[in-house]
């Protein structure tokens, strides 16, 4: 499925991959998730507000700081 399919996917959910992973690294926040990932605060929130997706770097991002498998991962973001 190419990005814009996935944006425009009903079903797509990045609010549940980033929820998951506020919960799984015990953080506060979507600032506090940034800093863990080493990214700017905006590229979370532009993730969070369906403005760009969830990149293939930011998985790799998520997988070294949950240990999740990047299966995993994506799932968290399609709605069952």
């Amino acid at each position: 499925m190419n990005t814009n399919a996935l944006m425009n996917d009903p079903a797509y959910n990045p609010d549940r991959l980033l929820d998951a992973m506020l919960k799984t690294m015990a953080l506060k926040n979507d600032a506090a998730l940034s800093r863990r990932l080493g990214v700017m605060p905006p590229v979370i929130s532009k993730i969070r507000h369906r403005r760009t997706p969830v990149s293939a770097d930011m998985l790799i991002r998520l997988h070294e700081h949950s240990d999740m498998p990047i299966r995993e991962l994506k799932s968290l973001m399609v709605a069952a």
